[in-house]
């Protein structure tokens, strides 16, 4: 086995439809030399069964790390996932997002010593998320406007996301107003640089433990550069029962800690004292 250059680490709960869909996306990826590390959140058998089978039908690697079910504890799981994997570049996506065939690709041309890669996502509707089908994923027609329209997208500027390509799309990363954080359905960087920061905080649930990850890598001294017009990944919606005010507000008092203390370290991530 050569060693990937790229582990593309997929967060999951509980979500066999979702997760089906996403693993298929990354059979279509152009870029093939990666690993899928899969940080399980304590689901149950179903995706346990899911995974078993899919690992007979696609081409790249899976390695399935998981928990006890013990309440949403995503920043936990993402922790040994970070250390499962074997490349020395990571990308961190969700099990709710489908990544369009040059993914990984525009990942990998993109990355820089120094640097973290910030991309975004492109939301669909319940329906559409629904009725996309293996085949609509294998041909790409799912990441296709018209395709996307003839089933009920509505017309907006984000549609851009889906048809910028080339120069369009580096203007777009360029101009875009939103902040180049760590966004964890759709960000990578170096495994040496997240582990000097010792991961995430374990402290952390729903709510910025991906924003706050970012912060201490930019305490580090690294800087972020901006991909979400050229690394495009489908959004399935669902509803989400594990966000909750308290979490919020728990969050950003740590947030704010460590905008502070201009912390790089956090004493509750991958290595406990």
């Amino acid at each position: 086995m050569q060693k990937p250059e790229i582990s593309v680490i997929i967060s999951t709960y509980n979500s066999e439809e979702w997760l089906e869909k996403v693993m298929w996306s990354y059979e279509a990826q152009t870029f093939k030399n990666f690993e899928m590390v899969i940080a399980d959140d304590g689901s149950k058998q179903p995706t346990f069964d899911l995974i078993e089978k899919m690992k007979s039908q696609v081409n790249y690697s899976i390695i399935h790390v998981w928990h006890e079910d013990n309440g949403f504890q995503k920043s936990q799981i993402l922790n040994k996932a970070i250390l499962a994997c074997n490349a020395d570049y990571i990308l961190m996506s969700d099990g709710d997002c489908m990544a369009r065939e040059d993914y990984v690709e525009v990942h990998i041309n993109e990355r820089q010593e120094g640097y973290f890669l910030s991309g975004g996502y492109f939301m669909l509707p319940l329906h559409i998320s629904k009725l996309i089908t293996k085949d609509d994923i294998l041909s790409q027609r799912c990441f296709n406007v018209k395709w996307l329209k003839s089933h009920g997208l509505q017309s907006s500027f984000k549609n851009n996301k889906l048809t910028a390509k080339g120069l369009k799309s580096q203007f777009l990363n360029t101009v875009t107003p939103t902040n180049a954080s760590w966004n964890g359905h759709n960000a990578s960087g170096w495994k040496k640089d997240i582990t000097a920061i010792n991961g995430f905080d374990e402290r952390m649930q729903y709510g910025g433990q991906d924003r706050e990850l970012g912060e201490r890598l930019f305490n580090y001294g690294l800087k972020s550069k901006q991909i979400r017009y050229s690394a495009v990944c489908l959004h399935l919606d669902h509803p989400r029962g594990y966000k909750t005010q308290e979490s919020i507000d728990k969050n950003l008092a740590i947030r704010a800690t460590t905008k502070k203390e201009n912390r790089k370290w956090t004493e509750y991530g991958i290595k406990k004292n």
